[in-house]
C-alpha cells in the first residue's frame, strides 16, 4: 500500500474514520459517566464505530456503493451532533443558576457534539470534492 499514489479525499476520508473513532471513546466514557440516563446518549455511541468503520472500508477499497453508505452515514453523523449540541446545551441551562459561566465549565461540554457534526462535514466535503 503506497500513500503517494493516494488522492487527498482518501486521505481525509481515513482521516475522518480515525478521528470517529477517538470521538467515539470519549463520547462513551462521558454518557457511561452519566449512565446513559437518556436514550439519545446510546446515538453517537452506537453510531462512531460504524462510522469508523464505513471510512476505513472507503478508504481501503474505495468502491462506489461504499461511497454512498459512507456519505449517508456522514448526514447522519450532522444530524447526531446537532441534536446532541440541543441536549446539550438545554443541559447546561437546567443546572442550577442557568447559563451562567461556571455551568458551562461543569455542565455537559457543549462543543463536543459539534465536533461531532464537523467531522461529518469534513467526510462529506471529502466525498463532494472529487
Amino acid at each position: 500500500m503506497y500513500w503517494s499514489g493516494w488522492p487527498l479525499d482518501r486521505i481525509v476520508v481515513l482521516f475522518v474514520a480515525a478521528a470517529y473513532a477517538f470521538i467515539g471513546i470519549q463520547v462513551t466514557m462521558f454518557h457511561y459517566r452519566q449512565n446513559f440516563h437518556h436514550k439519545s446518549m446510546w446515538g453517537p455511541v452506537l453510531s462512531s464505530p460504524v462510522f469508523f468503520l464505513a471510512g476505513l472500508a472507503l478508504a481501503l477499497l474505495n468502491l462506489p456503493w461504499l461511497a454512498v453508505l459512507f456519505q449517508i452515514l456522514m448526514w447522519v453523523g450532522v444530524a447526531e451532533g446537532f441534536v446532541g449540541f440541543y441536549y446539550h446545551f438545554s443541559g447546561v441551562g437546567v443546572r442550577v443558576g442557568g447559563y451562567e459561566p461556571r455551568n458551562f465549565l461543569i455542565g455537559p461540554p457543549v462543543v463536543l457534539p459539534l465536533m461531532f457534526s464537523s467531522l461529518g462535514a469534513l467526510g462529506l466535503l471529502a466525498l463532494y470534492w472529487r
